[in-house]
């Protein structure tokens, strides 16, 4: 035997040992590529067809004040908001083209995670579908959205870590730094895979990973470009702490720990629940997956993690296209249980293709009294009608006093809104206490008369000469579910008594 053939055995023995060796079933490339292809063009036909969200619209306000870090985002999606609406200024396609790009893409990366498991066609096709139709998919596909992106970023991340196990090739660690990188600058929510990960290492292995130095340059790259952020949260005084605090609160509030589970569920839909939990399994359990056991530990953890800080559920959904893809290798081989085969099959995924058409076309139906808008966050508002109701408010004022007006809302959403449509209408600047929008100015000393958008705040309240209730909208396409959408009251604070030096301060809330 040549020393030639003893090593290339060895290096086989070793990648076999990593799980599965170098030696993987072919992509799919044209079954997948087409599936990605459908959903690319669905997603830009209907682009221009669903009306803008309220954070969108904040986004493009952001991304006209940039800067290195905001109250509830890093930089990302504001720049990229930024720049689509230069290249094509109003184009709401234009706007949501990332997310157009970023979600096909994923649907590909997860079929390719199946691929690294072993799987073939039909697993890798499972995989990437189970990625198409999930709700929490559904939900942002058709939005310009930090988790639209967050979700792709990490199924691209956990691609290439499934890969590296294979392989052991250090090469891609610098690329998972660059990804990490991206993912940073849309979400700091990486860095707590990261960390579970990290552990998970530690007590699973492979533990060498820390005695390489391209892992040690991944690290690096992917941290560097994020310190500019970090800094500017130090200054000024870590507010997306405070910011996860709140978040916790709303959680709280609308269930929290108890409807964590379900919530969950209902981001993974019919088929992606099934391979979600079967995948987990497979990752902690089968022999084959023993070198991918960390990600089955991750899971978990960060599962556990997120549920006892009350973090929303939807945040562990970058860890699902792993299991999904773990799951579909198995399905494919026919070790699933016998009583639920039928899940994972074709007629199934019609059927959740048929019960989420709602997500994926925008159809003018309703189901289950209007809540489907809610289940797939889908909710269509009337803008231009609020901001009209506005300026009927704005208008009705003496001329000589609106000169001296400005519009401040409770929700940073509605600032958006109004910023984008106002100008329009002739309305004049828009302010709001609400999350970031609150650092993108204060009023002007002069302005004396408030056009408030919302329930007035007990400090303005106290500030006021006279404060009267204009108008109490009531928007006529989000209302098949009134008690999800009261009517928004619009008020007139005017003789302002105290400086916005010492009021807007105090205006500032989460």
């Amino acid at each position: 035997m040549s020393m030639r053939t003893s090593v290339s055995g060895a290096r086989q023995a070793r990648f076999a040992e990593a799980g599965g060796g170098d030696s993987v079933p072919p992509f799919a490339r044209r079954a997948v590529v087409s599936l990605a292809g459908v959903l690319t063009l669905v997603l830009l036909v209907t682009s221009e067809t669903f009306r803008y969200s309220g954070d969108e619209l904040y986004y493009l306000a952001a991304g006209h004040h940039l800067a290195w870090g905001y109250v509830d985002q890093p930089p990302l999606v504001p720049l990229l908001a930024r720049l689509m609406d230069e290249l094509a200024p109003g184009s709401a396609v234009a706007l949501r083209l990332p997310a157009t790009l970023a979600v096909p893409a994923a649907v590909v990366v997860t079929a390719l995670t199946a691929r690294e498991f072993g799987g073939g066609r039909r697993a890798q096709l499972l995989a990437g579908a189970a990625f198409a139709l999930a709700p929490v998919v559904l939900t942002n596909s058709h939005h310009l959205a930090t988790t639209t992106l967050d979700i792709s970023l990490w199924a691209a991340v956990t691609w290439l870590l499934v890969r590296w196990i294979r392989l052991r090739d250090d090469r891609l660690w610098p690329v998972i730094g660059v990804l990490t990188a991206v993912a940073l600058a849309d979400k700091y929510l990486l860095l707590s895979f990261w960390a579970v990960a990290a552990v998970a290492l530690l007590v699973t292995g492979p533990k060498e990973v820390f005695r390489r130095p391209l892992v040690w340059a991944g690290s690096t790259i992917a941290l560097l470009p994020a310190l500019p952020g970090l800094v500017w949260q130090e200054r000024h005084g870590l507010p997306q702490v405070a910011m996860g605090s709140a978040i916790a609160a709303e959680v709280a509030q609308n269930g929290g720990r108890p409807a964590f589970l379900p919530l969950l569920f209902l981001a993974t839909g019919l088929v992606g629940g099934f391979l979600f939990c079967s995948g987990l399994w497979w990752l902690m359990r089968l022999p084959e997956y023993r070198p991918y056991r960390l990600l089955g530990w991750s899971v978990s953890a960060l599962a556990v993690l997120l549920c006892a800080t009350n973090g929303r559920p939807y945040y562990l959904a970058g860890l699902f296209p792993v299991c999904w893809a773990a799951a579909a290798v198995q399905v494919e081989r026919r070790r699933t249980a016998r009583w639920w085969r039928w899940v994972p099959t074709w007629p199934t995924l019609l059927v959740t293709v048929l019960v989420f058409l709602r997500g994926l076309l925008p159809l003018d139906v309703e189901w289950l009294g209007g809540a489907d808008r809610y289940v797939l966050a889908l909710r269509d508002f009337d803008w231009p009608g609020l901001t009209r109701a506005v300026d009927d408010t704005y208008r009705r004022l003496p001329v000589a006093e609106r000169r001296h007006t400005v519009v401040i809302t409770d929700d940073y959403g509605r600032a958006g809104v109004l910023a984008r449509y106002g100008p329009e209408f002739g309305l004049p600047k828009v302010y709001s206490g609400s999350r970031g929008y609150w650092y993108f100015g204060t009023p002007p000393e002069e302005a004396r008369t408030v056009i408030y958008v919302g329930p007035v705040p007990e400090v303005l309240r106290r500030q006021c000469g006279r404060l009267e209730q204009s108008a109490s909208y009531v928007d006529p396409i989000a209302v098949p579910v009134p008690t999800k959408v009261p009517p928004t009251v619009i008020s007139v604070c005017s003789g302002i008594r105290a400086p916005w030096a010492q009021l807007w301060p105090e205006l500032r809330h989460l």
